[in-house]
């Protein structure tokens, strides 16, 4: 049986690389050791590493050494084949990948590149490497500058030709399909096509299809002049500025490179001008050449304006430049988050993933890694999709966060502030949030039924209609009030606002759960191969028994909700009978209350932290318990331990800390750290909508 798919092309510029992303991503959600490996790179004199290489074993974080990760270079297997000698090479390529295969769950084998005058001897290679190595094959196919005819023909000879070699495809992806022929292709193929082998269809898009300005950089060897923490924007369109500046404008789009000669102050400056002006397209950046650099004047005045458009200097004259610039291997880069969360959100809407990934994965691992979890969590938010209100709709983390989980389909999202400053944000950031809608509380439809609402339920504390009206025009009241009138499924904020201001409208109005008399917390900690649950970290300072076991109760929901088997460890600072005190009674009381009311949980305690984790430590201090070395649910006695124990963990043992993950309220609203991050917030939302589901 096979422990590995060899993603291939027949043509250079194919989007392998992208399909590898959107690969892993799957076989990451259920594997945690996959390998990736290349059995031909191109020969690189600079000595830098595939770029295709460094952008898999970065964004999953593969702890492989990178002359694991690929068999030879390009003239290296050359002159093995110039000398006769193919069969070493095969041997070779083949070795290396074998030993990854005994190492690892699975290997996702992507072949070369198709450069050059070596097109034959690479598909010779690939497909002669895919058969002995017992390898599916998954087919990429570009469909850029080519009609549904040419499209199909290159569908039917592919997959022909590697039939032929005596390969087993699992699937064909064509890539980057003009949008206003991707139902037309897909409907011709259906029609005339009876091969069960699955072709997916994957339409352009104009942000995978650009370059970055670090891009664009590198390529030039151009010096940084200006805007250096804004090179990952990306150019939508370029020109070059050789006309006066009051012909110029007229050609300015949003998102234009400007080429333009480093003596051209007037267009310099104006681009500037434009990019601080409402009533002017934005550039994303400048390319001066010549090298030469703006006067000084300009200097000052440049650097006296707030605006933050990247700058950078060639040494080569304009017409060299653009040469240059249309000449440039575009590749995808790890730190270019946003091409990539775009990407994936393509794959997932255009391919049968499911499928796909049951003829891929031939052996499940036991273990839970993270990106696993992480991913499981985004494919059951995306199964029922949830409405979540966002209201820090001004903040860049917040909008960033956004345009990832709109990208991926994952959510719908309010966003709530004032509409002309969050679209004015949304275009200084360059993100593209598709059908994302903004609220300005005060100026909304629903705003006096909320003041009147919210005055019903308030008013037995002498809140008045005046009162109602000035807390409905918070933006973490009106969120919540959303979530309470059923308008939104779930809330999350935090990323600027205080988690007392987070939370207590929802201790107002929204209340606890039937049987739950305090709000609660827990995060869900990552770890390299397992995920626990941590509570309460977040909250409660000094929790009484009852309250400590009411936190107990809400934790082991939480972890049945998110897929984890609560086997719950009650936290102290001995384990069974042999200590005596305040504290120990707390935790052995909250524990009996638990089994009380929840008879059916697995729950020990007092119980210590390493008998609860450790089954050598257990089998000595508790030997044949079903939690203690076994324990999923962690439920610490106060504040001060919970908190310093997650953040330890944390740090010490690289995990991915999700949370808060707030509990016991009726309806799914969750705090943010205030230096939360965007992949932070993506995991809340996410989880908060996997709440609302519940």
């Amino acid at each position: 049986m096979s422990k590995s798919l060899y993603i291939t092309s027949v043509e250079p510029k194919s989007g392998k690389s992208l399909v590898s992303l959107g690969v892993m991503e799957l076989l990451k959600s259920s594997l945690s050791r996959v390998a990736f490996f290349r059995p031909i790179i191109k020969s690189r004199e600079d000595g830098g590493n595939d770029p295709d290489i460094n952008l898999v074993c970065k964004r999953y974080n593969l702890q492989i050494k990178y002359e694991d990760t690929f068999g030879l270079e390009m003239d290296e297997a050359l002159e093995l084949i110039s000398k006769d000698q193919k069969s070493i090479l095969i041997d070779t390529i083949m070795a290396k990948c074998k030993r990854l295969e005994e190492e690892y769950d699975f290997v996702l084998i992507e072949g070369s590149d198709f450069t050059g005058s070596t097109s034959s001897f690479e598909f010779e290679i690939n497909s002669e490497l895919a058969q002995n190595l017992g390898a599916p094959v998954m087919l990429v196919l570009p469909a850029i500058r080519k009609d549904n005819d040419d499209i199909l023909s290159d569908i039917n000879l592919a997959i022909e030709s590697y039939s032929n070699s005596g390969c087993t495809i699992i699937a064909t992806i064509v890539t980057r399909v003009k949008k206003e022929n991707f139902d037309s292709l897909k409907n011709e193929y259906k029609v005339n096509n009876t091969d069960t082998t699955p072709v997916y269809f994957i339409p352009e898009n104009e942000i995978i299809s650009t370059m970055t300005m670090k891009e664009i950089s590198i390529a030039l060897d151009a010096e940084v002049l200006y805007g250096k923490d804004n090179l990952m924007r990306h150019a939508y369109h370029t020109t070059v500025a050789s006309m006066r500046l009051e012909n110029f404008l007229n050609y300015i789009k949003e998102g234009t490179l400007v080429i333009v000669s480093g003596d051209r102050s007037d267009i310099i400056l104006g681009g500037f001008l434009c990019s601080a002006n409402k009533n002017f397209p934005r550039i994303m950046g400048l390319i001066l050449t010549g090298g030469i650099y703006p006067d000084e004047n300009i200097k000052k005045i440049i650097e006296g304006l707030d605006a933050h458009i990247p700058v950078i200097l060639t040494k080569e004259d304009t017409l060299r430049t653009v040469f240059q610039i249309n000449n440039i291997d575009s590749k995808v880069t790890p730190e270019d988050k946003r091409k990539i969360d775009i990407y994936l959100g393509l794959f997932e809407s255009n391919v049968d993933t499911k499928m796909l990934k049951e003829k891929m994965i031939v052996y499940k691992s036991k273990s839970v890694t993270p990106k696993m979890f992480e991913y499981n969590l985004i494919q059951r938010a995306k199964s029922l999709k949830k409405h979540i209100v966002l209201p820090e709709g001004i903040e860049d983390r917040i909008l960033r966060a956004a345009e990832v989980l709109l990208d991926r389909n994952v959510v719908r999202i309010t966003l709530l502030g004032k509409e002309k400053e969050i679209k004015e944000k949304i275009i200084k950031l360059g993100l593209k949030l598709k059908d994302v809608t903004i609220i300005d509380p005060t100026q909304s439809k629903d705003f006096l039924d909320y003041c009147e609402t919210y005055y019903e339920l308030r008013k037995h504390k002498g809140i008045t209609m005046d009162n109602a009206k000035d807390v409905m025009s918070d933006v973490s009241y009106y969120g919540t009030m959303m979530v309470y009138k059923g308008h939104a499924d779930g809330m999350v904020s935090g990323s600027i606002n205080t988690t007392q201001h987070t939370i207590r409208p929802s201790l107002e109005f929204v209340k606890t759960k039937p049987g739950f008399s305090i709000v609660s917390s827990v995060f869900l900690m990552c770890l390299p191969d397992k995920v626990l649950v941590y509570g309460d970290c977040a909250v409660n300072p000094n929790p009484t028994a009852a309250e400590l076991a009411e936190i107990a109760m809400s934790s082991a929901q939480t972890a049945k909700q998110f897929g984890i088997e609560p086997r719950v460890a009650m936290l102290s600072y001995s384990t069974g009978d042999s200590g005596k005190g305040e504290e120990v009674e707390k935790v052995r009381e909250a524990t009996k209350l638990v089994r009380a009311k929840m008879p059916d949980i697995l729950i020990e305690g007092p119980i210590q932290y390493d008998a609860a984790i450790d089954p050598e430590v257990a089998s000595t201090k508790m030997p044949n318990n079903p939690v203690a070395g076994k324990a999923t649910v962690f439920i610490f006695p106060d504040l001060n331990t919970g908190n310093n124990t997650y953040k330890a963990v944390q740090r010490s043992a690289n995990a991915v800390a999700i949370g808060p993950v707030l509990q016991g309220i009726k309806k799914p609203v969750n705090d943010l750290s205030r230096g939360c991050t965007v992949p932070d917030i993506v995991n809340t939302v996410v989880i908060t909508a996997i709440q609302a589901q519940e």
